[in-house]
């Protein structure tokens, strides 16, 4: 049976951009994965063919000799990219990390700094790992620590990650003879390529473990806290070292990276380490002068407010703002104030108001007592 036409696989035309790709590999991908469809071997088959169209077409120089020579561009003597490895292989567990959207707390994985890089033969890093990781203002000004679930590839413990079934062994791969790469020849230009007998471990099992098929790791539950320091800002990284997927072939893990997004406050704007609030004052305040009680994120302030203050004044309280990640000390908090004009006054408020309008040689702001001046004819 031939091979399906990889754009038609993922449901995309021809001229897709790669974030169209991108959404609508992961559409498919959170559909068929096994994880939400434990036991159904059509899905799992579904999960690997929208993995391995994606896994060329998001690759420039795949997806180029992809639409010229079709899938005969991955065959052994194919157009195969240089040093990269062929479509007709594909790792689901590379592709888990960007199908994946994690439980407690929001968490999306994706691929992260390169990953585990190529396919040669012998112990392969694991992939990097991104969670993202939601908090408030509040718990980045104090810092805060907090315990992350999340899913990833860990070593097969019924195999001890080899891939081979207990009792079973690896031999020599006959096509590659161990090397993990094969040559091919297009005219006067050879082409290496990862070898699609071994996949580019250079050897093969004779019985593949039952538990992870062969492949020598497992998709498993973590957790792991992560302490995060005060003064963080949306986009600040984390690394937590070894908590990425599990290499293969004995290789060392990847890291975890944990990317942290400030919520925004129903009160403070923030701008680097300062923040930035708005408040309303009576206008009796602005023309008297008086203190005001100002909310900051460690309790109230007090701000002493000038007579005369006009409406849009900005004060500055030092070292009411962020705590500075690097360096120390604190940010500002900078206030702009608002004089609110009273909307209803009774009996007494307005005659002592005209009175004083009158007093400040402003009739024209009194009313209802004959003074007013005249605008129209």
């Amino acid at each position: 049976m031939s091979k399906a036409d990889y754009y038609e696989t993922l449901g995309v035309s021809r001229d897709a951009s790669g974030d169209e790709m991108k959404k609508a590999y992961r559409k498919q991908a959170v559909k068929y994965h096994p994880d939400k469809n434990p036991g159904d071997a059509t899905a799992e088959a579904k999960f690997k063919e929208v993995s391995e169209a994606y896994d060329v077409l998001k690759d420039e120089d795949k997806r180029a000799a992809y639409d010229r020579y079709g899938h005969d561009a991955f065959q052994q003597g194919g157009m195969g990219r240089a040093g990269g490895g062929g479509g007709g292989f594909h790792d689901p567990f590379d592709m888990f990390r960007e199908a994946f959207s994690g439980g407690g707390g929001g968490g999306i994985f994706e691929e992260f700094f390169g990953g585990g890089g190529g396919r040669s033969g012998g112990a392969q890093r694991g992939s990097d790992l991104r969670y993202d990781l939601e908090i408030t203002l509040e718990e980045a000004a104090e810092g805060t620590e907090k315990e992350i679930r999340y899913k990833r590839a860990v070593s097969c413990s019924a195999c001890s990650g080899s891939g081979a079934e207990p009792g079973s062994g690896k031999t020599t791969c006959q096509t590659c003879g161990g090397a993990g790469q094969v040559s091919s020849n297009r005219g006067f230009i050879s082409f290496r390529q990862v070898c699609p007998n071994c996949s580019g471990s250079g050897q093969q099992i004779d019985k593949p473990c039952s538990d992870c098929r062969g492949e020598g790791r497992v998709i498993d539950s973590s957790q792991v806290k992560v302490r995060i320091p005060a003064g963080v800002h949306t986009g600040s990284k984390l690394r937590s070292a070894g908590k990425g997927e599990a290499g293969q072939s004995g290789g060392p893990s990847g890291d975890l990276y944990i990317v942290i997004h400030v919520k925004e406050h129903e009160l403070f704007e923030r701008q680097d380490d300062d923040l930035f609030c708005e408040l309303p004052i009576k206008f009796t305040l602005a023309a008297l002068g008086g203190a005001a009680d100002v909310p900051t994120l460690f309790g109230k302030g007090n701000l002493k407010i000038p007579a005369g203050t006009q409406s849009g004044t900005t004060f500055r309280l030092r070292g009411q703002g962020m705590p500075r990640l690097r360096g120390g000390g604190q940010g500002d908090l900078l206030v702009r104030v608002h004089v609110e004009v009273p909307t209803k006054l009774n009996n007494e408020q307005k005659k002592l108001l005209e009175d004083y309008a009158e007093a400040s040689g402003d009739p024209a702001a009194t009313s209802g007592s004959g003074k007013k001046r005249k605008f129209f004819g």
